[in-house]
């Protein structure tokens, strides 16, 4: 049974690392939530070994440098792994033959920018050999890519999607969608998708090699706020988990009980219910 906590202090104790997600976590992709960056500098100054692992299709660095504009002091933090990291780094090393990527990107040269390095060129649609799926633009809607969809779907082209997520929220409270939500589009229609990122459990691997705490001789904590990557993969890794209320689910829980709800949103995501629940990062 989750059990509810008032604070992340109140469990701390029990692990050796505890591994944050980014919007809905720290942020809302505009500011930090209120009592989040003092928690994460008390953890820090309490010699707790923190990390990140965000479903963000950059790499890493761009990202250590938004959570710190936004207030973080990234000394708290050990390190810092993404979704878009992760595809870099398989490209780099070989793992992937394709050479060139035809982008969905959030703003106009964030593919050039993350592909800074790799031996691949980012190409228009007609010249790719797959998509790099990397973000959408906010204000997207899915009727908008049925056609391109369609084009690459006739092509036979893959798809290299590093942001598994289906939404994301914004400041407000809103939601916008994800590149995950066009990914799951695609391989429905029968196309090949290749995800990077949460739920699947390389990225989970990713951390602890980088922290240098096998799980045999660490106790990690994943504090997420969807049940879908953040929670389901951290049970598949074989971590605890902690769900923030006020991120991706802020309103099914601002309308019904804390139990209920939950209960209702385990069953739709078909996965287990996660350790530890609170509102917000305190």
């Amino acid at each position: 049974m989750t059990q509810v906590i008032h604070s992340i202090k109140d469990v701390a104790a029990k692990y050796d690392v505890i591994v944050f997600d980014q919007w809905g976590v720290l942020h809302d992709g505009t500011s930090a939530y209120p009592d989040a960056v003092q928690t994460i500098s008390g953890l820090g100054a309490a010699g707790k070994r923190l990390g990140i692992l965000s479903n963000s299709g950059k790499r890493a660095a761009p990202n250590a440098q938004r959570i710190a504009g936004v207030g973080f002091d990234m000394s708290a933090f050990t390190h810092v792994m993404t979704s878009g990291e992760a595809l870099w780094l398989d490209i780099a090393r070989g793992a992937i033959s394709a050479r060139a990527f035809h982008p969905i990107e959030r703003a106009p040269g964030d593919a050039a920018a993350w592909a800074d390095g790799l031996p691949i060129t980012i190409t228009a649609e007609e010249d790719a050999e797959a998509i790099l799926l990397m973000g959408l633009p906010d204000g997207s809607e899915m009727p908008g890519f049925a056609a391109a969809l369609a084009r690459w779907m006739a092509r036979g082209l893959p798809i290299y999607c590093s942001n598994p997520d289906r939404k994301s929220p914004r400041a407000g409270g809103g939601l916008v969608i994800s590149p995950g939500a066009l990914a799951f589009a695609y391989q429905e229609m029968g196309g090949r998708v290749v995800f990077y990122g949460k739920p699947h459990v390389p990225i989970f691997r990713s951390i602890e090699v980088a922290m240098e705490l096998p799980p045999q001789i660490a106790r990690y904590l994943m504090v997420g706020d969807s049940l879908e990557h953040d929670i389901a993969g951290a049970q598949t890794a074989g971590w605890d988990s902690l769900l923030i209320q006020g991120g991706l689910y802020a309103d099914a829980f601002a309308q019904g009980e804390g139990d209920a709800t939950l209960a209702r949103l385990v069953a739709a995501q078909s996965c287990r219910p996660p350790t530890f629940r609170m509102k917000d990062l305190r």
